[in-house]
């Protein structure tokens, strides 16, 4: 039986102590930054969709059905995002969120455990938080530019555009409740 070469032993001893590791061609560090970019951008979107939901569940007042619908519609846009980030950070080799704790971690869009939130300051909250988003998707992208990771920033870029619409949806929602004395 014929031995493997240095080089083919190192790599399977690698594989085998990192069995999570998709083979890339990406460099080591490419891997860690793009992976770190994107599980920070997971954590933001399942705490966004979290707090969306909750606006949503908690909603009331004259313009309840529309912002119900809207919010309900937003929150299934999130929730969709959330397995492409996290097959996008294992195809790169890295390894991805494991629990609400990990997200707790690692989120930066603030909870809102508030009892009762008047709706417009529901609207206005998610508003920011989506525009914010809309910005760590940007500096995500930078990353995977730096790093020539083009299918990632191009995922990122549909996920640019469907968050600025979130904020644009929720600014003239705003808009028409101020206009309309309510």
């Amino acid at each position: 039986m014929k031995k493997p070469n240095a080089k083919k032993r190192q790599d399977l001893e690698a594989r085998r102590g990192a069995p999570l590791a998709t083979p890339t061609d990406l460099k080591k560090a490419a891997t860690k930054d793009i992976a770190g970019a994107m599980n920070a951008i997971l954590a933001d979107v399942f705490a966004l969709y979290l707090k969306t939901k909750n606006f949503h569940w908690h909603m009331s007042g004259p313009h309840f059905r529309d912002y119900h619908l809207l919010l309900d519609e937003q929150a299934d846009q999130l929730y969709a995002m959330t397995d492409p980030i996290a097959e996008r950070v294992r195809k790169v080799g890295g390894s991805t969120l494991r629990s609400i704790g990990d997200i707790g971690r690692t989120q930066r869009v603030k909870d809102n455990d508030a009892r009762y939130v008047e709706p417009l300051d529901m609207i206005a909250e998610l508003r920011e938080d989506n525009k914010a988003l809309a910005s760590r998707l940007r500096e995500a992208h930078n990353v995977c530019d730096e790093h020539h990771d083009i299918a990632t920033a191009s995922l990122i870029e549909v996920w640019i555009d469907e968050t600025e619409r979130r904020t644009w949806f929720l600014f003239e929602a705003s808009r028409m409740a101020d206009s309309s004395g309510h």
